[in-house]
C-alpha cells in the first residue's frame, strides 16, 4: 500500500507551471528522498501532499485519504518541517510542545513533550523563548514539533539545515529509529549524503515533471566509472 500517492499533479504561480503532470508514490514503512536543482517543485510538492497548497489538478492521497475531500483525516496522519520552519516567538519551548500535543489530541501530552525533548535534547532549552535561540536550537524545536505526535507520515524540507554535525548525526539516528518503527517519510534534500542515509529510494524531478525513480543500490548502478554519485544526479537532472 502506497502511504504517499501523488497523480498528475499540476500547479501554476502566475502563469508559470511549477507542477507539470507530477506522479509517483512512497510505500507505507519506506522512506524516499525527493531530489531536485531549485525551482524543480520539491517545496511545492511538499506543501500541496501536507494540504497547504490545492493543486491546479490532480490527486493526492495521504494514508489512503485524499488530501482535498479528507483533509482533516490527512492532517492526522502526517508530521511536516517545513523549510524555514520556525516555532511560536512568543512561546516558550515548551509550551510550544504542548500546544501541538493538544492541537493534536494526544492523550498524554506531558509524556509526549518529555520523549521528545530527550530526543532532540531539548532539556536545557524548555524555559526558553525560540526568539533567544541560535537558528539550528530553533530548527530543531520545529523538528520536535513535527514529530511530537508519532506521525504514520513524516514530511521534511532540508531537516538537517542549519544544524552541526553532532546535532546532524543525532536526528539522523532519531529519523532511522523512527522509520524502523513504521513511519513512512518523504525527505526532501539537495544534499546527497543524506538521501543515502535516509532513504530506501530516489524521487528526481525538474521542472515540476519525474525525471527517475527507483531504489538507492539501482541508482548507484547509473553512477559511471570514476563518476561521483552528485555528479551522476546532476547529469540526469539536466
Amino acid at each position: 500500500m502506497k502511504c504517499i500517492d501523488v497523480e498528475g499533479l499540476v500547479k501554476s504561480f502566475n502563469g508559470v507551471r511549477a507542477l507539470d503532470g507530477l506522479s509517483f508514490g512512497v510505500e507505507c514503512s519506506d522512506s524516499a528522498a525527493l531530489l531536485g536543482p531549485n525551482g524543480a517543485g520539491k517545496t511545492t510538492t511538499m506543501r500541496i501532499i501536507a494540504g497547504l497548497l490545492k493543486p491546479d489538478s490532480g490527486i493526492v492521497r495521504v494514508c489512503g485519504f485524499n488530501t482535498i475531500k479528507e483533509p482533516r483525516l490527512t492532517k492526522a496522519c502526517l508530521g511536516y518541517l517545513p523549510e524555514d520552519a520556525a516555532p511560536f516567538m512568543n512561546l516558550t519551548v515548551r509550551e510550544n510542545l504542548e500546544y501541538v500535543g493538544l492541537v493534536r489530541g494526544l492523550s498524554n501530552v506531558k509524556d509526549a513533550v518529555e520523549w521528545v525533548s530527550q530526543a532532540l535534547g531539548l532539556d536545557g532549552l524548555m524555559n526558553a523563548q525560540p526568539a533567544s535561540l541560535s537558528r539550528g536550537n530553533r530548527q530543531r524545536v520545529a523538528l520536535a514539533m513535527a514529530i511530537i505526535h508519532r506521525p504514520k507520515v513524516l514530511l521534511l524540507d532540508e531537516p538537517l539545515n542549519y544544524l552541526d554535525i553532532p546535532t546532524q548525526e543525532n536526528v539522523i539516528e532519531l529519523l532511522l529509529s523512527m522509520r524502523r518503527n513504521g513511519t513512512t517519510m518523504l525527505i526532501s534534500t539537495h544534499i546527497m549524503t543524506v538521501a543515502e542515509r535516509l532513504a530506501n529510494r530516489v524521487i528526481m524531478i525538474n521542472r515540476g515533471r519525474l525525471i527517475w525513480e527507483g531504489s538507492i543500490s539501482e541508482l548507484m548502478n547509473l553512477v559511471k566509472p570514476g563518476e561521483r554519485i552528485e555528479e551522476a544526479v546532476a547529469r540526469m537532472l539536466k
